[in-house]
């Protein structure tokens, strides 16, 4: 377990090191094509953040540097600190609790009206929480985590900055979670400092997840999303990728649940959830990924730092990562655009 004065002393030391390559990433791109800071951010958190285990070194450093860019785009960015609690079961079957101090981000822009629309995705990776997950290489140090989800926090980023420079009806909020791969406690711990008035005022919630090793693009909203909004969002989001050209499609029944949003989809705060998958493989949760392969053996990438790495995805899914972070991109864009600037009521 990491003490916070190890964490500290690390990201100092990390910072320091990685500091030119983080300017690197805002510097290289003067006009950017669509996408193209989605894929390179994508590539510099995996690369230069592996391990981002929550309340690790590594988690608290890539915490400061997504709050650092945020800033730097004009938003008011903040770290939140909270404790996360998993439960470790070793081999010998002994179970005991750990708890980690996990670090959030969260970054506002005001608009005309206060009521919001919040857009999520978690940047940690998975904590090993038994011996077995040690034993079988799930998650640790070395996972890059660049599907499971550097590519989520990518698009989530190239929105942010497309989003700060045009004035907007509703305020925007954009979150990067930590403590997702530890029991959706960043979720949970999110809606649990939201008072009355901020979920009421919470029009919509976009999570980004995953978007690079599943088959193809999905857009579905929450259990209990309605269907107005659901029309304005996962629909308006398929019928964006049809004029593009781009697959995609949503789950069997137009929803899902939840993709780590479940405590918010319990407090009817309307989702909309976007990553890519397979429903097709006939399973009725989404969570395999592609069809099963030498190269997949077990249809998923997830947790898994041997195959969720740059080196693998590029050699086995070559130019996958700037295909869907550009595609993911082409269609949020303009669908946060029409929601955040809603055509005037007589």
């Amino acid at each position: 377990m990491f003490s916070f004065h190890h964490v500290a002393r690390s990201a100092l030391i990390l910072t320091l090191s990685g500091l030119y390559a983080a300017s690197a990433v805002g510097q290289s791109l003067k006009n950017p094509a669509l996408g193209q800071i989605a894929g390179q951010q994508t590539r510099h958190i995996a690369t230069y953040f592996p391990g981002r285990m929550a309340g690790s070194p590594a988690e608290i450093i890539a915490a400061d540097y997504l709050n650092q860019t945020l800033n730097k785009m004009g938003y008011q960015s903040r770290l939140h600190a909270f404790d996360a609690k998993y439960l470790y079961t070793s081999q010998d079957g002994r179970q005991n609790w750990h708890t980690v101090h996990a670090t959030s981000v969260i970054a506002d822009r005001v608009g005309i009206v206060p009521q919001q629309i919040v857009i999520v995705a978690h940047f940690d990776t998975y904590l090993p929480q038994s011996d077995e997950d040690s034993d079988r290489n799930l998650g640790g140090l070395t996972l890059q985590g660049v599907d499971d989800n550097a590519s989520g926090v990518g698009v989530m980023l190239e929105l942010a900055d497309r989003m700060s420079k045009l004035p907007t009806h509703y305020s925007l909020r954009f979150v990067a979670l930590s403590a997702q791969e530890s029991g959706e406690q960043g979720a949970s711990d999110y809606l649990a400092n939201l008072n009355p008035q901020e979920k009421k005022r919470t029009l919509l919630v976009i999570h980004i997840n995953s978007l690079i090793v599943g088959d193809q693009l999905y857009f579905s909203s929450g259990v209990n999303t309605s269907a107005a909004v659901a029309k304005l969002t996962r629909d308006k989001a398929l019928s964006i990728a049809r004029g593009l050209r781009i697959a995609a499609t949503t789950s069997p029944t137009g929803t899902s649940c939840c993709e780590g949003m479940k405590a918010l989809d319990g407090e009817h705060i309307p989702l909309l959830l976007v990553s890519a998958s397979d429903w097709r493989l006939g399973k009725k949760d989404g969570l395999q990924q592609r069809a099963i392969s030498p190269h997949f053996p077990t249809g998923t990438s997830r947790y898994q730092g041997q195959i969720d790495n740059l080196q693998y995805l590029d050699r086995y899914l070559p130019g996958r990562i700037e295909k869907r972070e550009k595609d993911s991109v082409r269609i949020l864009l303009p669908l946060l655009k029409a929601l955040a600037n809603p055509p005037a009521q007589e």
